[in-house]
């Protein structure tokens, strides 16, 4: 126990370790922070996502599980060299609880703002806005930029989603090692020009800290954390 907070660490495949999160937020009775490392590459739908947006041949083509998981946004790559990824639960009553599901995100990418700072990856941007989507973001978590995901230089590094019970909330939370759209674009159903389109419009909506900072990067995070 770190300053009020549970910290585990889990490796598995992407879908085992989302069914953990969500059967932690069924019990939750405090602060728990989730460092998870997904044993494969799998491609992370959100909570609303159509089944029907995944060209499943071409992913399972790109050795590419497909999960589903309970918070909302669009699709994410997750697996080795993608993306250092945390979940955290806060039950209600917590100092950190908020009834405003804007507002509740902010200080999550507070501590990721400040974790970035320790790894020399900035400035850092906490978007405190509207959520702006784009032609993509209903497909494409990086696409669009929602409150408390951060922003380094205009580009979108950390992405945040929220599942939200009467009693606890979980905070599912990804940073960039890499940002590579082709790899999810081609994991689309799209057709051709549709494809072509959304790598020229992704290119540059998203960037990656890089395999160097990742490791550094989780251990920085939950230090923000139990400050």
């Amino acid at each position: 126990m770190e300053d009020g907070w549970r910290v585990e660490r889990d490796r598995d495949p992407a879908g085992e370790l989302h069914r953990r999160s969500v059967d932690a937020l069924r019990h939750c009775s405090g602060r728990v922070a989730r460092v998870l490392e997904a044993t494969g590459p799998a491609l992370v739908l959100g909570s609303s996502q159509r089944q029907t947006d995944v060209n499943v041949d071409a992913a399972a083509t790109a050795g590419l599980e497909v999960v589903r998981r309970r918070s909302g946004g669009g699709a994410v790559v997750v697996g080795p060299g993608q993306v250092v990824w945390v979940d955290l639960l806060i039950p209600i009553g917590d100092p950190l609880w908020d009834d405003d599901v804007g507002r509740a995100a902010w200080w999550v990418g507070e501590a990721w703002a400040a974790a970035l700072e320790a790894v020399d990856f900035g400035p850092q941007q906490v978007w405190k806005r509207a959520m702006r989507t784009s032609r993509w973001s209903g497909r494409v978590c990086f696409a669009g930029v929602g409150p408390g995901e951060v922003l380094v230089g205009g580009q979108k590094v950390v992405g945040v989603s929220q599942r939200r019970t009467r009693d606890a909330t979980l905070f599912q939370t990804a940073a960039l090692i890499k940002w590579d759209p082709v790899g999810i674009v081609d994991a689309l159903q799209l057709g051709q020009s549709e494809a072509a389109s959304a790598l020229s419009d992704l290119a540059g909506v998203a960037r990656g800290v890089g395999a160097e900072r990742a490791g550094p990067l989780g251990d920085a995070f939950v230090g923000a954390l139990t400050r």
